[in-house]
């Protein structure tokens, strides 16, 4: 595998940077890969601009910023609208159905639209959307094991939402996989 690059972006308080964190865990410690995570956030708690990017890889990575992504997840209109010009044509990109629209559409990405909040909100917690996306992204980007990844919740969620979470993973990733055999499925 050549070096993967990977940019998670949205606003704060949507848990882009605990995506980013569980995405390297599960690839680094977990998976056997190498890779690194830079964060970036606005001053506020809330609301602001929020980015994680990762690179994963299976040797040693010598530059630790991401430059141009092959993998590109926006929960937020203004992550799609500030980082998709960044996609690598033909690059993966997962869009959140309820809060983000393709205008501009990118007619060259493989895209998959995550239903996270609305999955969120029959769970029954609208916080977990971000674990429902890493277990969605998880199944159609197929960069990272099931069982790493969900290791890697197991080990990042706060101390009694462990249930929560994975039942949210665990969806993500079943959606995640419906979607991309739809798309490998044969015409």
């Amino acid at each position: 595998m050549a070096q993967t690059q990977i940019r998670i972006g949205g606003f704060g308080g949507q848990g882009v940077i605990l995506s980013g964190i569980i995405i390297g865990r599960g690839a680094a410690i977990h998976g056997g890969l190498h890779a690194t995570l830079i964060q970036s956030f606005g001053p506020e708690a809330r609301g602001s601009s929020s980015s994680a990017e990762l690179i994963v890889a299976d040797e040693p990575i010598l530059y630790p910023y991401v430059k141009d992504v092959d993998m590109l997840v926006v929960l937020s209109q203004d992550a799609y609208a500030r980082f998709t010009p960044s996609l690598k044509k033909g690059g993966l990109l997962v869009t959140e159905a309820d809060l983000v629209s393709l205008t501009p559409p990118v007619p060259e990405a493989r895209h998959f639209v995550v239903p996270a909040t609305r999955l969120a909100e029959e769970i029954g917690r609208k916080i977990v959307l971000n674990i429902i996306t890493v277990g969605f992204f998880g199944a159609v980007s197929q960069l990272i094991p099931l069982e790493a990844l969900e290791k890697a919740v197991k080990e990042s969620v706060p101390p009694g939402t462990l249930d929560l979470n994975l039942r949210a993973f665990r969806k993500g990733y079943e959606v995640g996989l419906e979607q991309l055999a739809k798309v490998q499925a044969p015409a």
